[in-house]
C-alpha cells in the first residue's frame, strides 16, 4: 500500500470522526476545567512521581503516554498496559510491558522524561500517545509536532520501534488548526517511518457503557477494546 493512499485513507476517517471528535473535545475540555481549579498546578501533571517499575531483563515494551496510557480511574489490573502483557503471554512473546503513563502528561513533559524511560534497559519497542493534553491547552501544533518528533528520535537513536497513536482535534478549534493537527500524527509516522494507530478510543468513544463516569476515559471493559486496536499494530513490530 503507498504512503498516498494511506493518506487519503487517514484524511476520509477523520472526516468521518467529525461529529465524535467533537463530542469527546467538549467532554475533555469541561474535565480539564475541572482540574484547574484544584490546588494543584498544570505541569504538576506533566512531572513522574517515580521511575517506571522494571521487574526483569526481559526486553521491554514502554507504554508512554497521558491518562489513557496510565490507567485513570481503575486498578492496574485493569489497566492497558497491563492487559497487552497478558495478550502477549497468551501469543507467546517474551516481552515485559512497562506502564510509563502520566496523567495530565503533554508532548513537553513526555519530551523531558524520556530519556531516563528509555534508558531503563532493553527497550525494543515505544508505544507514544501523547498529545491530547496539548489539544486542550491550545499548543501550537508545530511545537507539539517538533516535541512528538524529537521523543521519536531519541528512540530511534537507541534503534527502538515505535508505534505512534494519533488523537484527533475538533472543527471548533478552528479550521486551520484541526487541519494541521490532525495531520500531524500521520505526516510523523510517515515521515519517520512507524506504524500509526489512527485513534486508539476507537469503538470505544460515545459508547456509554465502555466509559467511565466522566465519559472519556474507557472503563475496565472498554480497556479491553483500546488493548485490542493497540495490540493490531503492535504486532507487526514484534
Amino acid at each position: 500500500m503507498t504512503s498516498s493512499y494511506k493518506q487519503r485513507e487517514t484524511v476520509n476517517y477523520l472526516i468521518r470522526k467529525s461529529p465524535l471528535i467533537s463530542f469527546i473535545f467538549v467532554a475533555l475540555l469541561s474535565l480539564a476545567c475541572g482540574k484547574t481549579q484544584g490546588t494543584r498546578s498544570a505541569n504538576a501533571f506533566s512531572k513522574p512521581l517515580a521511575t517506571p517499575q522494571v521487574s526483569s531483563d526481559k526486553p521491554k515494551i514502554v507504554a508512554f503516554g497521558d491518562s489513557l496510557t496510565a490507567g485513570f480511574g481503575l486498578t492496574e489490573n485493569e489497566s492497558y498496559p497491563y492487559l497487552l502483557q497478558q495478550k502477549l503471554n497468551a501469543d507467546g512473546y517474551d516481552y515485559e510491558v512497562v506502564n510509563a503513563g502520566v496523567s495530565g502528561e503533554t508532548s513537553l513533559g513526555g519530551l523531558e522524561r524520556i530519556d531516563w524511560v528509555l534508558d531503563t534497559g532493553n527497550v525494543k519497542v515505544l508505544v507514544l500517545e501523547l498529545g491530547a493534553n496539548d489539544l486542550l491547552r491550545g499548543v501550537p501544533v508545530a511545537k507539539m509536532k517538533t516535541n512528538l518528533d524529537e521523543i521519536i528520535k531519541k528512540a530511534q537513536a537507541r534503534n527502538i520501534k515505535v508505534l505512534l497513536c494519533g488523537m484527533l482535534a475538533p472543527p471548533t478549534m478552528g479550521a486551520d488548526y484541526q487541519r494541521d493537527f490532525n495531520a500531524a500524527f500521520p505526516d510523523l509516522a510517515a515521515e519517520r517511518k512507524i506504524n500509526f494507530l489512527p485513534f486508539i478510543l476507537e469503538n470505544i468513544a460515545l459508547k456509554k457503557e465502555l466509559n467511565q463516569a466522566d465519559s472519556i476515559h474507557p472503563n475496565a471493559d472498554g480497556e479491553k477494546i483500546m488493548t485490542d486496536n493497540v495490540y493490531k499494530e503492535l504486532r507487526p513490530l514484534l
